[in-house]
This record gives C-alpha cells, sequence and structure tokens, in this order.
C-alpha cells in the first residue's frame, strides 16, 4: 500500500502442555516457549510497531513468589526491547555464576521461566502512543484466580455505554477506552465467578485454604466470557490468563478479527495468522485451525484444551481487508485470493489501456501489491493468448513466418517502475519542506517508458486518501513524461469509516468520500449533503439498533466511474502533464475472489453490528460540523 495505515494488532498465545525439563531434554533448552513466543511476534511485525508486550505465568509456585511477571515497550524497536530485557535476568544468572541448566532454581528465580505466555503487538489507532495503552494489559489480586491478563485485537463502536455500565455496576474505570472497559468487564464476571464458587464451596463446609484449588479447578471461563462479552459490539479476538493458569481466546461473533490456533501434546500455540503458525511450528495448513465466530478457545491450568460458544455466531463478515492488505501474504489462500483481485481487473485494464499493449508499460507500487499485479498480469496474458490464436487462425494457414513472429512475440511490457527509496523523517516543520521530502519517497527506474507514446499502468492494492498519490507517485511518474497514467486499486472503493480495528475512522479524509461532495457541488446537489446532515441528526439519540446508514444517499447520486474520474481530477497533481485515470475493484469482483471473507462495510457501508451505522451517522456529522474527533 502506498499510504500508511495503521491497522490491527498482533496476538501471540503459548501454553506449554509439558513440564519445562521435557523441553530442556528435547529441544535443550527450557526456553523453547519463550523462543516461539519471539518468532511469533517476530513473524506478526506487520501487525504493530507502536508498541509490544509479554506477560509469563507460573503454574506451580508456593506463595510468597512472584508467579506473574510482564514487560512492554515503546521504543523504536519494542519487540526487540522486550525480549532483551526477558533476557537480562538469564544473564544477568550467568554473570553471578549461577547453573541456568538448573530447572528447579530456574523456576523459582527466573522471572520468564513459566509454561504460559501471553504476547501483544500494538498498532495505535486513536490515543497516545503511551505505554499504558500497550497490552496486555493487567488487573491483579491477591487471589490467583481473580488475577486477570488481557490481550487483544479489537475495537468496541459501543465503549459509551459499556463505559456506563461499568459505572451502574459501582465502578470508577480510571481510563475512557475499549480496552479499559473490556478489562473490567471481564474482570467484574470473573469476581462474580469466583464469589460464586467460594459461597458454594464454602456452604460445602470447606476451609478457606481448601477453597482456592477447588476454585481455579472448577472456574467457569466459558461462563466469564460469555456474561463479559454480550453487550460488545465491535470486532475482536481476545486473549485473556487468569493468575492461577486457564486462558482463552475469544473471537466476536461475526468472525471480523481473526484467530488461529495449533494443538499437539506438547504446545498450544494461537497467533492472529495462521501462516505465522505454519512456520514457527512446521506444520501444515490443515493442521492450523481458526477459533470459530462466537467461540472461545478455553485452555485450563491442567492443559486441556475446548473450543466452547460465548456467542451466538452471526453471518460470517470476516474482514476482506485482511485479505487485500492486512495479513501476510504467505498464506496459501490469501495470497492466491490477491492474485485473484489482480486477474479480475485485466479486462477493466485492457479496455482502459484501449488494448494497446505494446505501447503500455505494466507495473505496481511496492510492496504489498506484488502479488494482485502478478494477477493482473496472468490475466492480460491470458487475454493476449485468445487474441494470438485468433489472429493466427484468421490467416487460414497462409502466414509468413514475419507475420507469425509478430503475433507470438507480443507480449506486456513488465517493468519495475516506483522504487520506494527511504522512509524519511519529517523532522523539518514547515510545511513547503515537509511536502518536498514527501514527494521523494518514491524513486522511479529511468529510460524504460517511451516519452509521450506510453500508457503507464500502475497497480496499488488500495486507494484510501490518495495522499502519497497526489504528492510524490503521480508526481515522480510524470518525470518519465508517459502519454497517459493510470493507477489500478485492487480493492474498491474506500468510502465509510472503518470501527472494528483500522485506522480509518475520519470520513472527510476519503478520497472516494471527498469526490462525492465535490461531485454534488458540480451538479447543484448540495442540498443532498444537509438533507442526510438532518437524517443523522434526526437518529443521533437513538439506540444503536435502530440506527440507518443514510450516508449511502451521498454516494447514490453517481456511479463508481463518476467517483472513480472525479478521484482521478483531484489526486492529479498541479503541473502534471500526463492524462491521469483511476480504476478500482468492483464489489462484484471483491466478493469473486474472496468468497469466504464477506465483510465489506468500508466499500459499501453494510455494516455487520448496530454500532457501525451509528459510527458512520456520527463521522458525517462530524465532518459537516467540522470537528475531525473519533467518530466511537
Amino acid at each position: 500500500m502506498s499510504e500508511l495505515i495503521k491497522h490491527e494488532c498482533g496476538i501471540a498465545l503459548i501454553r506449554l502442555r509439558k513440564p519445562l525439563s521435557y523441553y530442556q531434554e528435547k529441544y535443550g533448552t527450557w526456553q523453547y516457549g519463550l523462543n516461539k513466543l519471539y518468532l511469533l511476534m517476530e513473524k506478526q511485525h506487520n501487525r504493530g510497531q507502536d508498541g509490544a508486550g509479554v506477560v509469563s505465568v507460573k503454574l506451580d509456585l508456593k506463595p510468597g513468589q512472584e508467579y506473574i511477571h510482564r514487560y512492554r515497550s515503546i521504543e523504536q524497536n519494542p519487540i526487540k526491547d522486550v525480549f532483551d530485557k526477558v533476557g537480562k535476568s538469564v544473564k544477568k544468572a550467568v554473570k553471578q555464576g549461577k547453573d541456568i541448566n538448573d530447572l528447579k532454581w530456574v523456576y523459582q528465580n527466573l522471572p520468564y521461566a513459566g509454561e504460559l505466555y501471553l504476547g501483544h503487538l500494538r498498532y495505535g489507532t486513536f490515543g497516545n502512543n503511551s505505554i499504558d495503552f500497550v497490552h496486555p494489559v493487567m488487573r491483579q489480586n491477591n487471589w490467583k484466580s481473580r488475577t486477570l491478563v488481557l490481550a487483544g485485537n479489537f475495537n468496541l463502536t459501543n465503549t459509551d455505554e459499556l463505559f456506563q455500565r461499568l459505572i451502574d455496576l459501582g465502578q470508577h474505570p480510571k481510563n475512557y477506552t475499549d480496552t479499559v472497559t473490556a478489562l473490567e468487564k471481564v474482570g467484574h464476571f470473573l469476581d462474580e465467578e469466583n464469589q460464586f464458587r467460594f459461597r458454594q464451596y464454602k456452604n460445602e463446609g470447606y476451609s478457606n485454604r481448601e477453597i482456592s484449588p477447588l476454585i481455579e479447578k472448577n472456574l467457569d471461563v466459558q461462563s466469564i466470557v460469555e456474561n463479559a462479552s454480550k453487550d460488545w459490539d465491535g470486532g475482536y479476538a481476545m486473549a485473556g490468563l487468569i493468575g492461577h493458569g486457564d486462558a482463552f481466546v475469544a473471537r466476536d461473533p461475526w468472525g471480523i478479527r481473526p484467530a488461529h490456533y495449533y494443538i499437539d501434546d506438547e504446545i498450544v500455540v494461537v497467533a492472529s495468522e495462521r501462516p505465522v503458525i505454519q512456520t514457527v511450528m512446521n506444520v501444515k495448513d490443515t493442521d492450523v485451525h481458526q477459533v470459530k465466530p462466537g467461540e472461545a478457545l478455553i485452555i485450563k491450568k491442567d492443559g486441556t484444551v475446548s473450543s466452547q460458544i460465548v456467542r451466538v455466531p452471526h453471518k460470517r463478515k470476516s474482514c476482506s481487508f485482511e485479505r487485500i492488505y492486512f495479513s501476510r501474504g504467505s498464506d496459501k489462500d490469501i495470497y492466491q485470493e490477491r492474485k485473484a483481485l489482480g486477474h479480475l481487473l485485466a479486462p477493466t485494464i485492457l479496455k482502459a489501456i484501449d488494448f494497446d499493449i505494446r505501447n503500455t508499460v505494466f507495473s505496481y507500487i511496492p510492496n504489498t501489491s506484488e502479488t494482485a499485479f502478478y494477477g493482473m498480469m496472468q490475466g492480460v496474458r491470458d487475454h493476449l493468448m485468445v487474441w494470438k490464436k485468433e489472429q493466427i487462425r484468421a490467416k487460414n494457414g497462409n502466414i509468413s513466418e514475419e507475420d507469425l513472429e509478430n503475433i507470438i512475440s507480443l507480449e506486456p511490457r513488465v517493468e519495475k517502475i516506483a522504487i520506494k527509496d527511504v522512509k524519511l523523517r519529517t523532522f523539518i516543520a514547515d510545511d513547503a519542506s515537509r511536502d518536498d521530502l514527501v514527494a521523494h519517497v518514491y524513486d522511479v527506474t529511468y529510460g524504460v517508458v517511451k516519452e509521450n507514446t506510453d500508457t503507464l499502468v500502475i497497480i496499488d492494492d488500495s486507494i484510501v486518501r490518495g495522499t502519497t498519490l497526489k504528492k510524490s507517485i503521480l508526481k515522480i511518474l510524470d518525470r518519465l513524461n508517459p502519454k497517459r497514467i493510470i493507477v489500478i486499486s485492487s480493492a474498491p472503493q474506500i468510502r465509510y469509516p472503518d470501527c472494528y480495528g483500522i485506522d480509518m475512522a475520519v470520513l472527510g479524509k476519503f478520497i472516494a468520500f471527498n469526490a462525492a461532495i465535490e461531485l454534488l457541488k458540480d451538479h447543484d446537489k448540495e442540498h443532498v449533503i444537509d438533507e442526510v446532515y438532518n437524517k443523522c441528526k434526526a437518529q443521533q439519540n437513538l439506540p444503536k439498533e435502530e440506527i440507518v446508514n443514510y450516508v449511502k444517499e451521498i454516494y447514490r447520486q453517481f456511479t463508481p466511474e463518476q467517483i472513480s474520474a472525479k478521484i482521478a481530477e483531484l489526486l492529479r497533481p498541479e503541473g502534471c502533464n500526463a492524462q491521469v485515470d483511476i480504476v478500482y475493484q468492483s464489489i462484484e469482483n471483491l466478493h469473486k475472489a474472496c468468497p469466504n471473507d464477506t465483510g465489506d462495510w468500508y466499500f459499501t457501508g453494510d455494516y455487520p453490528t448496530p454500532g457501525g451505522n451509528k459510527v458512520v451517522n456520527t463521522s458525517f456529522i462530524n465532518y459537516v460540523e467540522g470537528f475531525e474527533g473519533r467518530a466511537y
């Protein structure tokens, strides 16, 4: 993607099902679990570079010994910083002459020598990039079965409702964030479950000391997660550890946010992405499973694992942006889907260039659009194969060697045109200097485009704001003096805010929305803006379940092609000599390419949860009233 989109966080959970001595003997190190956690997090660093955190839990320490350890970082390389800190105690022990192969001493003295680990990678969407916002977050208690650790990839649209309910329960939350509300909500029902079990065993005549292990053994994690999440509106993959050793990973009932797991007799592994587990554990894709929508993978202290329903599953609406951009393209399905997105665009592209392949150069904007580019070129070659057969058949056997060679030799001209040169820092304060720096984020390959003759076709995986296109890419491509530049988006027009984990929340920043507004002005239809605003205001105080997405009426006035043409007009830099066109993927082709992940609310406005309509409603009101704050 040419633009930086901060998006979904990453989770990694490890549960060792054998004693540390087992891993020491089989793999030569008691740090087997830690090493796997590090790899899971490093392989998912694409999912979070604003912060990282790790928690370790020891299952069998005596009272008075610290059994839970956490370290979080917002340093420039947070994963490295976290694991440097984790390894510091081992290095210190070696320096002091301790035997770090003495597992009894290690388990009792080294902080991260445990059986249960939870790691998190943070991409901040809103809020300060403060250590307080970095997961895992903790709710500590002297009773291990009341101590809670939480980390997730989530955004909840109804934080205001959840916050008020915590207040109604008599709580005093320390922050107004969905993280705090989720932690306290789960914590409340964890407390209630503990209290229920305590009364039960007290009535049966057990002493307090006897009750604690009974609670730990029989804690109903399914009930806790079910009660805590019943009011959550949003997308989430939520991982939790309970101090005595139970753990869970819960997924929203629409399957918006991803979560995958692998289990064998040695280990339980959970991560946001499937190929990460495949690589780290060296297993086949069929060995890795998804946490099903509305279910929680529950790991008990004794190592037993079950998958239990905690929310009624809804129609699956997994995020299609995962497939287009967010997830690692090494997943076998995602790789094929991205190729399909490019392949399905080929007929539209060929029509746009009037089938003039000889005078067209095909390329892509690195790096995530590369796979779609391969698919696009396969589609172009498929067309050429049909064309070549037709040309040869038309000669009816009467064809010269020269004609035959000319037909067979015609191939699309593929070049690496755009090069992402450096990550430039905007250390200069004035706008003119900053814009000049941004314009040089990309460089180009000179000498492969025929000046004033060639059309340059370049594919990106999506176009959200268009800022980088206008300020950098189109300017630098125009230096090659092509006759025409066609920018292809493998995703449809992004028209609506996302509120389930991605940093696309301000309506006025979307180039498709701005194009629709400008078209309304061009066609003397500005009254539509006022009408939609009044409709949104009229339902502002309704329950989220009753709110309708009236923002669709802004786009309903025009065809996608009209909006694309306006986008091209808005993004064409001043002084650009080449004709500029923008071509977007269609919604129909998106669903052909990604048939199992149909979440498309940022393209269509069809939100899977009621909170989505509330967010788009608020976002439009904010736009009209000139307020750029968060819409949820």
